[in-house]
């Protein structure tokens, strides 16, 4: 083991017994890439060398999920974190925890495309990160605030990386400590261990050090290969000279139309992962579709005007529906455990689409259609029918109550199932203000 590794880990455990404050957690930022699998491998063999003290600081191992992840490291990523935990309890009940933070139903990515009409994302309007990535694992960042008064949160950034990187990691640390204040969360403090390590290095530790949960390494190595295009450099530092490039892919949302190119997809395709090229086109087709005037409504959600710039047509939504679930029943003929788009993302879809009063095209329909067998989602729509006669029956006298009672049930039922209540108060007084408005006018 090379002395800078050595190093590091002496650093973490300095870090981790002779902190000021011995019992605020850390919580390691996990996305199962050579990067955090680098640090999560530190710490635990780290913990592995204290004798005789107690490990009573908690590590909390946070995978975020954003419901869009590429398959291939999702899986992978499910199969380690199945390992963590378990590895954690035999190897002498070593105080690691696994969390997998996810979205909020509102905020995934299809209810947000599909549902609500939002463009696909690009750099002007890249609505998706604070949604999928950000806030998920800042709340379970503040909940561990709020019980402990403090945590510490390690990441696997490095200054080899990029410039960026390297100018950010510069401008926000602090000189003669190992942690520097979070930019965006009160009392949480961020330690870099693997910050000085180069690409070699990282390659070189994963290749050489057994993951100490059990997994195996070289499967992420060979990720990694496969996903490698041509036009990427990858120095290795490995024993088998004649060992493909590793290459420096970054995987994220198999649906990111932020980029120019998936080229980690693309070259996943020509490595033997052919049944992925239905994502990639569904990907090129929301990037060709994304500005054509056709498919945009001219005005916001919010009412105001804009020239063919506002969310999908309802059309386009079910044409995005649609061609979802059809590459999603080809891709399930031969890999099961794909799912592109859950039952719940369905049900919400189907409700904001109700909200805004598209009823032509059912979602269940859709689904219906598409797998050629019954979608039951909680007989939404024989319950709305239902409420529609009872509401008529009671407002038959006064059929304008009608109107204000349903209205003032779309909008609470819709913010009930999003879990997301953030407008409800001022949506519901908003249509009350409608309706009295229109009751001065009539007695005028």
């Amino acid at each position: 083991m090379s002395v800078k590794i050595n190093h590091i880990e002496n650093e973490i455990i300095d870090q981790y017994l002779y902190d000021e404050n011995p019992t605020r957690p850390w919580i390691i930022g996990f996305s199962g890439g050579k990067d955090s699998t680098v640090l999560l491998q530190l710490v635990w063999n780290a913990l592995k060398k204290i004798k005789n003290k107690p490990l009573q600081r908690e590590i909390h191992v946070v995978c975020n999920d954003t419901f869009v992840e590429n398959p291939i490291i999702e899986q992978y990523v499910n199969s380690v974190l199945l390992k963590i935990p378990q590895e954690a309890n035999k190897q002498g009940g070593l105080p690691i925890f696994v969390y997998k933070s996810i979205p909020k139903l509102i905020d995934t990515f299809f209810v947000n495309l599909i549902g609500l009409g939002y463009p696909a994302p690009n750099n002007q309007f890249r609505w998706c990160t604070e949604r999928l990535k950000i806030d998920p694992t800042s709340n379970y960042i503040k909940n561990k605030v709020d019980e402990n008064g403090e945590v510490i949160v390690l990441l696997g950034t490095r200054i080899s990386e990029s410039a960026n990187r390297a100018k950010t990691i510069k401008n926000h640390e602090i000189k003669g400590s190992r942690l520097t204040e979070h930019p965006n969360l009160k009392n949480a403090w961020i330690y870099l261990p693997i910050k000085e390590l180069s690409t070699e290095e990282v390659w070189g530790y994963i290749n050489s050090v057994p993951s100490p949960w059990g997994a195996n390494n070289r499967t992420l190595y060979n990720i990694y290969a496969d996903a490698s295009s041509d036009d990427y450099e990858c120095p290795t530092l490995v024993t088998n000279k004649n060992s493909p490039s590793c290459g420096q892919s970054r995987f994220g949302c198999w649906v990111c139309t932020v980029v120019k190119e998936d080229k980690s997809t693309n070259a996943l395709i020509q490595n033997g992962y052919a049944w992925l090229k239905p994502l990639l086109d569904y990907r090129n087709w929301l990037v060709e579709e994304r500005n054509l005037p056709e498919n945009r409504m001219n005005y916001r959600r919010n009412g105001q005007f804009l020239e063919n710039g506002g969310p999908y047509e309802p059309t386009y939504r079910v044409k995005a529906l649609e061609k979802l679930l059809q590459i999603q029943k080809e891709v399930q003929t031969n890999q099961p455990f794909v799912e592109l788009i859950s039952h719940q993302e369905l049900v919400a879809i189907q409700l904001l689409w109700y909200k805004d009063d598209f009823y032509k095209t059912k979602v269940s329909d859709i689904y219906n259609s598409v797998y050629e067998k019954d979608l039951i989602m909680n007989k939404t729509n024989e319950i709305i029918e239902k409420e529609k006669e009872l509401l008529r029956e009671v407002c038959k006298d006064d059929p304008e109550h009608f109107d204000l009672i349903e209205d003032l049930l779309k909008i609470q039922k819709t913010k009930d199932l999003m879990t997301h209540k953030i407008g409800l108060k001022s949506g519901i007084e908003k249509r009350i203000d409608e309706f009295l408005n229109n009751e001065i006018k009539f007695s005028e």
